[in-house]
C-alpha cells in the first residue's frame, strides 16, 4: 500500500551505543480507534500517501529516496519521499492552504526554493490542527523541505518552536508525536552541522515543558561529545548546561540538576575577572551556593568554594561568602555568631534556618570525628560541640551515619562514640597537621608492635636453637653408647678364638697319633 515501508525493509531503531549522534523517537502506538474514528476535516485535502512516518531503513542504492543525512557519516535513512521540490511544495501548500504559498508556485516564472520555503514556515502553524494520523508525514515532508534549502538554519527555528506546540486534535499522543518531529530534525542534520545544537535547545525546552527528563537522562553523557562535535562556544554550553539542569529540577532531580548548574559555572574563565565577575557568573553562583545550603544531600563545600567566579563572591555577596566558608570548614558555634551578626539575614534570604542549623550540626560531629586521633568521641564532647542534650545523641550519631559523614558506632558503657571512617570537610594545612599527629600515632604504634614481634622472633630463634643443641648431644651420647658395645663384643669373640685354637691343636695331634 502506498505510503507505508515494505516490511523487508523496515528494520528497529539502532541502539544508542552503535550510533551515538542519534537520539530514538519515541516509543508509542496511536489506538486504531482513535485513527478509524476520527475522519480528517471536510475542508482540508487528505495529506498525500506517498510521504511515509519516521522508520528507520536499511539505505540501498536502489532505493527512489531523498537522504537527508549525509550518506559519508552512517547516518541512516529517516524519511522517504518521492517527487520534485516543486511538487512536494505545492502539495503542502495546498495541505495547509497556505494561500501565499500557492499564489506565489502559480506565477509563470518559477519561484527561488528560498521564497517558497519562506512562504511555508510561515504557514507551518497548521500543522498542529491536522489529524493525528496524518501529523507524522506531513511533519516529515515539512522537515524534507526546509531541509532543501542552502541554509536551513533560517528555518528551523521557527519549524521547532511550531513542532513544539499542542496538538489540537492528539490530547493522548500529541506530546510524542511532538518528541518525535523534534528529533527527526535532530537526527536529519549531519552530526558536525552546528545547527544541531540549536535544535537540542528545542527540544531540551521540550522536555522540561512537559517533565519528561528520563527522555534525556540516557544521553547526558554524550553530551559533551556533541557540543565539542558541534564546535559550540562557551556561551552556548553554559545556556545547554543550565537548561539540562531546569529539566532535571523539574523532575525533582536535585543533584543532577546541582551539578548542571556547576558544570554552567565552570564554563566562566577564571582568568578573566570581568568574566567571573559578571552579573551572570554572579546570578549561577548564587544559586549553586543556595541550592548546596538547602540540599538534603549535599555536605562538601569545598569544591563550590573553588570555581573562580564562587569566589567572587566575597566582593558582590560577602555575607554568602562568609556563610559558605562556615558550612565549608567552622563549626555550629561560628553559625551561631554568624546569625548573631547578621540578625535575620537568614529569613530575609529566604535561606531555612532548621535546615542550614540541622545540618551544621551534622558538619560540626563530623569534624570532630575527623579531629580526634584516638577515634573515640567521648558523649559530653558531643552534646558540647552540637549543642544538645544527651538524651539526643543516639538521634544525631544515626543522622550523620545515614549522611555519609561518617561511620562508627555507640558504647553505651563507655558513654563514647567509636570512629571507624569519617569525611573530612576540608582538606588544608590544619588537616594535613591532624593527619601527620595520626601518622606519628600509628607510627608509634607499628613501632612498638614491630618491637614485639622482633623480640617474638629472637625468642623464637634462641629457642629452636637450644633444640637444635639438644637434639646433637642427645644424637652424640647414644653414638657414644653403640662404640662402647662393639668393643665388648669384638673383645668376647677374640677369647672365642684363643679358646677354640688349642682344642683344635689337642685334635690334630690325636689324629696324628692313630695314624
Amino acid at each position: 500500500m502506498a505510503g507505508q515501508v515494505p516490511p523487508e525493509r523496515a528494520i528497529r531503531a539502532p541502539d544508542p551505543v552503535e550510533n551515538p549522534h542519534i537520539i530514538p523517537l519515541v516509543d508509542f502506538a496511536t489506538p486504531a480507534s482513535v485513527a478509524r474514528d476520527r475522519p480528517p476535516p471536510s475542508d482540508r485535502a487528505p495529506f498525500p500517501l506517498h510521504l511515509v512516518p519516521p522508520v528507520l531503513v536499511q539505505p540501498r542504492s536502489s532505493l527512489r529516496a531523498t537522504m537527508a543525512a549525509s550518506k559519508t557519516t552512517g547516518q541512516p535513512t529517516l524519511v522517504f519521499v518521492d517527487g520534485s521540490f516543486e511538487d512536494l511544495a505545492a502539495e503542502m501548500a495546498e495541505y495547509l492552504k497556505a494561500e501565499d504559498a500557492k499564489q506565489l508556485l502559480s506565477k509563470e516564472k518559477a519561484p527561488s526554493t528560498e521564497e517558497i520555503l519562506a512562504k511555508l514556515v510561515s504557514a507551518s502553524a497548521a500543522l498542529n490542527t491536522v489529524p493525528e494520523k496524518e501529523y507524522t508525514a506531513a511533519s516529515n515532508l515539512m522537515i524534507h523541505l526546509v531541509l532543501q534549502s542552502a541554509d536551513p538554519k533560517k528555518y528551523l527555528p521557527t519549524l521547532c518552536i511550531t513542532f513544539a506546540k499542542p496538538l489540537l486534535n492528539s490530547p493522548v499522543h500529541g506530546v510524542g508525536l511532538s518528541l518525535n518531529a523534534l528529533t527527526t530534525v535532530f537526527n536529519l542534520l549531519d552530526p558536525t552541522d552546528p545547527v544541531r545544537a540549536r535544535v537540542f535547545m528545542e527540544i531540551l525546552k521540550f522536555l522540561r515543558s512537559h517533565g519528561m527528563y528520563e527522555s534525556l537522562r540516557a544521553y547526558l553523557d554524550k553530551l559533551p561529545e556533541w557540543l565539542a562535535t558541534w564546535g559550540t562556544d562557551v556561551d552556548f554550553q553554559r545556556k545547554i548546561y543550565e537548561e539540562v539542569a531546569e529539566v532535571a529540577l523539574e523532575a525533582g532531580e536535585e543533584s543532577q540538576g546541582y551539578e548542571y548548574i556547576v558544570k554552567a559555572l565552570r564554563t566562566f574563565d577564571g582568568d578573566d575577572k570581568d568574566g567571573v565577575g559578571s552579573e551572570d557568573a554572579q546570578r549561577l553562583s548564587l544559586r549553586a551556593l543556595k541550592m548546596a545550603l538547602l540540599s538534603n544531600t549535599h555536605f562538601l563545600f569545598q569544591d563550590l568554594r573553588g570555581i573562580p567566579s564562587v569566589q567572587a563572591l566575597s566582593d558582590s555577596h560577602p555575607v554568602y561568602s562568609q556563610l559558605l566558608d562556615i558550612f565549608a570548614e567552622q563549626d555550629l558555634e561560628d553559625y551561631n555568631d554568624f546569625n548573631d551578626e547578621h540578625e535575620g539575614w537568614v529569613e530575609k534570604e529566604k535561606l531555612d534556618h532548621d535546615k542550614l542549623h540541622r545540618k551544621m550540626r551534622l558538619l560540626t560531629f563530623a569534624s570532630l570525628a575527623a579531629a580526634t586521633p584516638s577515634r573515640e568521641i567521648e558523649y559530653a564532647k558531643i552534646t558540647s560541640a552540637l549543642q544538645i542534650p544527651s538524651e539526643e545523641i543516639e538521634m544525631w550519631a544515626i543522622d550523620v551515619i545515614r549522611a555519609g559523614l561518617v561511620e562508627g558506632k555507640l558504647s553505651q558503657q563507655r558513654q563514647k562514640f567509636l570512629v571507624h571512617k569519617v569525611t573530612y570537610r576540608v582538606f588544608g594545612q590544619k588537616q594535613y597537621q591532624e593527619l601527620a599527629t595520626r601518622v606519628d600515632h600509628w607510627r608509634s604504634t607499628l613501632q612498638s608492635v614491630l618491637s614485639v614481634l622482633r623480640q617474638e622472633q629472637a625468642n623464637a630463634k634462641a629457642q629452636k636453637e637450644r633444640e637444635i643443641q639438644e637434639l646433637e648431644r642427645k644424637v652424640a651420647n647414644a653414638g657414644l653408647g653403640g662404640n662402647q658395645g662393639e668393643g665388648r663384643r669384638r673383645q668376647g669373640q677374640g677369647q672365642s678364638r684363643e679358646q677354640r685354637e688349642p682344642r683344635e691343636q689337642q685334635q690334630r695331634e690325636r689324629t696324628e697319633n692313630d695314624d
